[in-house]
């Protein structure tokens, strides 16, 4: 398994090339966030979403995340209304995952398969958006929370050990955290939090 270990603030810009290259092959890798660590492959990639499914057994109701780099490329693959527009533009970037209508834009089986709905979000990591910007495109992606485990993992070591040759590659950018996003959904008439995570929701009180 190949581990990149990159600065937290001024990420390596080779690194995060060869981070690209195994996502562009097919790669399925770990990386940080704002919030805890994540599994991550490209939009496109049909077996790295079974993959990602698997290591967290969820099937599909349970909505991957869409890691975009702002709100202007979350816009292509999400319906956003002015409402929704305008809260998110407070909330981002930073740790929240929006619940949101999938354009077409979205591969069907990566849409709730009732809802036709997204999960996405705009990361407050430097990591993470220089990934986006030398990959030109979202990523896929879903807490690195194994079944079982109270709490997503943090420690780069740990993920090492515990996932063995699961996964093609990890980003080490240091220990994360062990809270998840705040989800809110978007889709009805008052936005609705469907987990409480790092992200505060007083502005919702």
């Amino acid at each position: 398994m190949n581990v990149l270990s990159v600065h937290p603030e001024n990420p390596q810009p080779r690194l995060m090339q060869q981070a690209v290259a195994r996502l562009e092959q097919g790669a399925v890798i770990v990386l940080p966030t704002d919030a805890c660590y994540a599994l991550a492959c490209r939009i496109g990639d049909k077996a790295g979403a079974e993959r990602i499914r698997r290591l967290r057994q969820v099937d599909e109701d349970h909505h991957l995340t869409l890691l975009c780099r702002d709100l202007s490329e979350l816009g292509l693959y999400a319906k956003v209304d002015n409402t929704a527009f305008r809260l998110m533009k407070t909330l981002t970037p930073g740790p929240y995952t929006f619940i949101l209508p999938a354009t077409r834009e979205v591969p069907r089986r990566l849409q709730h398969p009732k809802r036709r709905t997204v999960g996405l979000r705009v990361p407050d990591s430097r990591v993470v958006q220089a990934l986006l910007t030398e990959l030109g495109e979202p990523l896929m992606s879903a807490t690195l929370q194994l079944p079982g485990d109270p709490h997503p993992l943090s420690e780069p070591w740990e993920i090492e050990e515990r996932l063995g040759r699961q996964v093609d590659g990890i980003v080490d950018s240091g220990a994360g955290t062990l809270e998840a996003t705040t989800v809110i959904d978007l889709t009805g008439p008052v936005p609705e939090v469907v987990r409480h995570g790092l992200g505060p929701v007083n502005f919702l009180d």
